[in-house]
């Protein structure tokens, strides 16, 4: 075997980067593209994306995935398209139409008493194509099959939802919601609201948690740059904690804290802080009542 056939080794690199998923790619796809792209030994997504859907998808590499869920957690921000008058069987462009409909004669103020309904907390329906479980196996293996079983409603958050533009038979909106939010499902209810039915032709995330989305952090834009190019376009591995508070490790404390003992530290409590040496980041950590700083994840950088 040659050098040049071998593959190329990973590096213990770290780091987050927002990249800007494309059109027709799964998260998983891309996922890896941008893993093999920086050679990092270890990587994760922050939320999917399905192949219909385009735009902000944080990638964690290396010690960033120690943080990864709390971007799975957080809140998200879209742009969505619904086509009204027709539904599919996923609820989006890619399914089979199921019923066409007449859509209504559509005014601003008949859409805005319509997108009032969904402002809040409100229940949502999972779908069945959708990576969920029942008995180990996700339902859209069951909805593929043709079988539909019962799902139970979820409390959801909108906290936001706008009317961005409309035409005779479709929505431009813009949607913040909480976690476990299908933005499929909240389209279909809108078009059944509007008593017409409807289905997604269009999804792009703008926002996930306190990081907005850069355009020009594409796949192809990766591509073009070489590999220190690439190191530099990443956010630091507690990127997606940065807005927790922010301590420095007491005086002789810095082994202790990284072998994941407890010091005594004079701060107020707080369920978390980060723990720098300097300008480096350690960890995360909890400050207990008895001013005890006791770590929770570290970082091995």
């Amino acid at each position: 075997m040659t050098a040049d056939s071998r593959k190329p080794s990973k590096r213990p690199i770290s780091g987050v980067f927002l990249l800007n998923k494309p059109l027709g790619l799964s998260s998983n796809g891309v996922l890896q593209k941008v893993r093999w792209l920086f050679r990092a030994q270890k990587a994760g997504h922050t939320g999917a994306l399905d192949p219909l859907a385009t735009g902000l998808l944080p990638i964690c590499l290396g010690e960033a995935t120690k943080f990864s869920h709390y971007l799975l957690d957080s809140t998200k921000r879209y742009q969505t398209v619904v086509k009204l008058g027709q539904t599919t069987t996923t609820g989006d462009v890619e399914g089979d139409i199921v019923q066409t409909r007449p859509v209504p004669v559509l005014t601003r103020d008949l859409i805005e008493t319509v997108l009032a309904q969904f402002r809040g907390e409100i229940q949502q329906i999972p779908p069945m194509y959708s990576a969920l479980k029942r008995d180990g196996r996700p339902l859209y293996e069951l909805a593929r099959k043709g079988v539909e079983i019962e799902r139970e409603a979820r409390p959801i958050t909108i906290y936001d939802l706008s009317l961005i533009d409309f035409n005779a038979d479709s929505l431009t909106l813009d949607v913040t919601c909480s976690k476990g939010t299908y933005i499929r499902v909240l389209g279909e209810d809108i078009g059944e609201a509007l008593g017409c039915g409807g289905h997604l032709k269009a999804l792009h995330r703008t926002q996930t948690g306190h990081f907005d989305l850069i355009p020009e952090y594409t796949l192809e834009y990766l591509e073009q740059l070489n590999e220190s190019e690439r190191d530099v376009l990443l956010l630091p591995p507690y990127a997606p904690v940065e807005y927790l508070p922010k301590v420095q490790i007491p005086d002789g404390r810095l082994k202790f804290f990284c072998n994941g003992q407890e010091s005594n530290i004079d701060h107020d409590a707080a369920s978390e802080v980060l723990v720098f040496d300097g300008e480096i980041c350690l960890g995360l950590a909890e400050i207990t009542d008895k001013k005890r700083l006791v770590p929770k994840r570290i970082l091995n950088l």
